[in-house]
């Protein structure tokens, strides 16, 4: 753990030179607190140089206006009574009026237990105050500090749409001394820790303060993006899509070297930002859940990524789970959508089952048809069974040429209409799962060539791609998110 860096200090390494406004006046103190807690707070303004354990104010980020609140552990280790919310609260709804974004970083030992439960209430006021930010589609971004615990980690310390925390830092509910004390035993070493909850889906990433800039720089450029008054790009020109056989196309689809999410990120997209699990104790690699802009126009963007899923771990209902937090993120920020299909197919097994495999299956269905954001799927490669289908619903739909969607593998669907794997090419042939059989019932609004394989031309064919995905992307910034009716009407053959 490196050396604790104050409010002041973490203030002068995140801001530009100079652009520091503090927003706080002098906190309101009841005439007849208790003299030995009236003379912890002036030995705490003292030791701390602050007058509070929480600073807020406004500043610029690479000459971004940015509202922040910074926690001051020197202060009563950072603890939060009633003055320390009331500047809180202040502070974010001044935020949410003025527009702003806000950048949270906290760190505290919770609650202050010399004011008791009139200070633990506040976590109420503090919640609700951040959560009517968010609603109003603005973003808020936490940096969780060495120690974070107790009633600040369980209000303004996990609401953030995008969570880091600081290495090594001490980040969860129960304060160890609290859990020794009552049980007579040490906490598991290892729980409470930045690093288990990034392993665990918790959080999106650990990040030394030094690195904070960048990150907050890089997400505040997709999050705040134009959305209003976006001109249309231009649809680039395809080349017409041959009639591809259909095993073929599958075939294909398989091939190890075909690109992935991956490379599509990185040929095609202008900025990235990678987030983390479900941010409720569940990742899988399987899927990948990111901000990124493909030229100006931002998204939020989940792909299944045929890298993370493999024969040990196939994609499971925790990755459905994960979609389902970018739905709400895109709801949130008022983001476009864009989902990628490229999977094996889900889990079959125990634990699949356990894990509530279609009821995911069926949630993010039902999310996607009524999100209140544009949305776009990309058809990258294979698409097997309701994994697949579960990001399908959207309001445009971009397929690759040898892409496919289909109920089962058509080894599967062979091995239950004619008890054997030997038809399968038949089968997918009878089950109409080419992206270009698709176009034609209306599923699918564009096929994109692959010249002749993408395998082939891994970095021409992925920036073709985010040419197309540029241009939906912007069509979709100006026409608005479809309805129900809209969205379901293409299945309605």
């Amino acid at each position: 753990m490196t050396t604790r860096l104050t409010s002041a200090d973490l203030i002068d390494l995140v801001l530009d030179d100079g652009s520091w406004r503090s927003w706080d006046s002098p906190p309101v103190r009841p005439t007849d607190l208790p003299e030995a807690y009236a003379a912890e707070l002036v030995a705490a303004a003292e030791k701390a140089g602050t007058d509070e354990s929480v600073v807020t104010g406004e500043g610029l980020i690479r000459g971004r206006r940015v509202a922040l609140l910074i926690g001051e552990f020197r202060f009563l280790a950072g603890s939060i009574g009633r003055a320390a919310a009331d500047r809180v609260v202040t502070a974010v709804e001044r935020a949410t009026a003025e527009g702003l974004p806000l950048l949270a970083a906290p760190v505290s030992g919770g609650t202050r237990m010399q004011e008791g439960t009139p200070a633990f209430v506040q976590m109420v006021r503090i919640s609700g105050a951040v959560a009517a930010h968010k609603k109003a589609g603005l973003p808020y971004l936490v940096y969780l500090r060495h120690p974070t615990t107790g009633g600040v980690m369980a209000s303004w310390g996990s609401l953030g749409h995008i969570t880091v925390a600081e290495p090594g830092a001490l980040v969860g509910f129960l304060g160890p001394r609290v859990y020794e004390a009552l049980y007579g035993r040490e906490f598991p070493a290892g729980v409470q820790t930045s690093e288990n909850l990034y392993a665990r889906g918790i959080i999106d990433a650990v990040l030394p303060p030094e690195d904070l800039v960048d990150i907050v720089d890089r997400a505040l450029a997709i999050l705040l993006a134009r959305r209003a008054g976006v001109g249309t790009v231009p649809a680039p020109e395809l080349t017409p899509v041959p009639d591809v056989e259909t095993w073929d196309a599958v075939t294909r689809s398989r091939n190890p070297e075909r690109p992935g999410v991956r490379r599509l990120l990185r040929y095609a997209a202008s900025d990235v930002v990678l987030l983390n699990g479900t941010g409720e104790g569940e990742s899988d690699p399987g899927l990948i859940i990111a901000l990124a802009r493909f030229g100006d126009a931002p998204c939020v963007f989940l792909g299944q990524d045929r890298r993370g899923q493999t024969r040990e771990h196939p994609m499971g209902p925790e990755a459905l789970r994960e979609a389902r937090r970018g739905m709400r993120l895109a709801s949130d920020l008022k983001l476009p959508l864009m989902t990628v299909i490229d999977t094996q197919g889900a889990a079959l097994s125990a634990d699949a089952e356990n894990g509530g495999l279609a009821g995911e299956i069926a949630r993010c269905l039902a999310d996607l048809v009524t999100l209140d954001a544009p949305t776009l799927c990309l058809m990258l490669g294979e698409g097997n069974g309701g994994g697949a289908l579960a990001l399908l619903p959207a309001d445009r739909v971009v397929a690759a040429q040898h892409a496919w969607l289909s109920p089962l593998p058509p080894e599967g669907a062979s091995a239950i209409v004619h008890r054997d794997l030997d038809h399968a090419p038949e089968m997918a042939r009878a089950q109409h799962v080419r992206a270009i059989d698709l176009a034609a019932l209306g599923v699918v609004d564009v096929v994109v060539p692959e010249l002749p394989d993408a395998a082939d031309e891994p970095e021409a064919f992925c920036q073709r791609v985010g040419g197309v995905l540029e241009h939906e992307l912007s069509r979709l910034l100006v026409a608005g998110a479809g309805s129900v009716t809209q969205r379901s009407r293409r299945y309605a053959f």
